[in-house]
């Protein structure tokens, strides 16, 4: 089984007394009585990271990717608790420094505070990032609404070439390496629009298994399908020059997730909102897509021709 039918058959009814656990179907706790939003995630090496060889780089990614489940809520990150399992191989006392270094850094680009933590022995990597804020409001999964216009942030696809470059599966350009290698570590987030989302979105998820895993996660409740159009998805413009120069095909490095751009819908009324916000801001908005009736099935499609969704559902924890 996969982590959500784990969850649906295991722990999702013992959460049934707590209306802040939201039955376990989105990605933060919301306690609305003290403003309290809770997320917690887990990064294990070798899965979520290949290896620990640049540990200063691991620690901002996996506190971004951590982070950005608030900033899709539209809510402001504060907090910080992380807890990390080694052995004396990888927590050098040079890896540790560096380590400490870059969540320094991340703070205060972030302006988060580091509140506590954990540490264990293990044979490999493993960091736990729990991350708090307060609103009056979050943004929830499973309230996008018939005929709403399907949007996400920046920029998709850069972090999928960075880790095949990584891997060793491609070799390019020093300088184009640099950039795929960066985005893949350390990825733009959204975090200005923390503020505003709140104004213009029905709900929202951030990208973190894929485009499209993260949309059929989006309205997995409700009687709603989604029609998205490849030619639509905004990507970089190092990502375009590699695909015309390199003769590959885009849909290939749109869908397998690690982007941590903010997927949401809004209704068609709030365009001209978004768009003013956005440039106010400097912040990429793209809509790609609608919301349709659930009578219809989910689609993809390039140049109006559809494509096996199947092929490009994303990352999955399989159990």
């Amino acid at each position: 089984m996969d982590e959500f039918e784990l969850i649906k058959k295991y722990f999702q009814r013992i959460s049934n007394n707590n209306p802040g656990a939201k039955n376990l179907n989105d990605d933060v706790f919301f306690d609305k009585k003290n403003k309290l939003i809770v997320s917690v995630d887990t990064y294990n090496e070798g899965v979520h990271f290949p290896n620990f060889k640049y540990p200063n780089l691991i620690i901002k990614k996996i506190l971004r990717s951590s982070i950005s489940d608030l900033i899709a809520k539209g809510v402001k990150p504060e907090y910080y608790f992380i807890s990390g399992s080694g052995n004396k191989k990888k927590f050098t006392k040079k890896n540790l420094k560096l380590i400490s270094r870059s969540l320094n850094q991340e703070q205060k680009k972030f302006n988060l505070k580091l509140s506590g933590g954990d540490t264990t022995n293990s044979s490999k990597v493993s960091f736990s990032v729990t991350t708090i804020g307060f609103s009056n409001n979050i943004i929830e999964r499973n309230k996008a609404r018939l005929n709403d216009d399907i949007y996400v942030t920046g920029n998709i696809g850069d972090s999928f070439l960075g880790l095949k470059i990584i891997n060793n599966k491609i070799n390019i350009s020093l300088k184009l390496k640099s950039y795929f290698v960066n985005k893949y570590y350390c990825p733009n987030l959204p975090h200005k629009i923390c503020n505003e989302i709140h104004k213009f979105a029905n709900t929202s998820i951030d990208i973190s298994d894929g485009l499209i895993s993260d949309m059929i996660k989006l309205i997995n409740n409700q009687k709603l399908s989604f029609e998205i159009d490849v030619n639509k998805i905004p990507v970089s413009k190092n990502l375009a020059f590699y695909l015309k120069k390199y003769k590959k095909i885009k849909i290939h490095y749109l869908f397998s997730g690690d982007d941590y751009q903010v997927l949401f819908t809004a209704p068609k009324k709030n365009r001209f909102l978004i768009k003013s916000i956005g440039e106010r801001m400097n912040q990429k908005f793209t809509i790609i897509g609608k919301i349709n009736n659930g009578y219809k099935k989910n689609l993809i499609k390039m140049a109006n021709k559809p494509l096996n969704l199947t092929k490009f559902k994303g990352y999955s924890h399989k159990f």
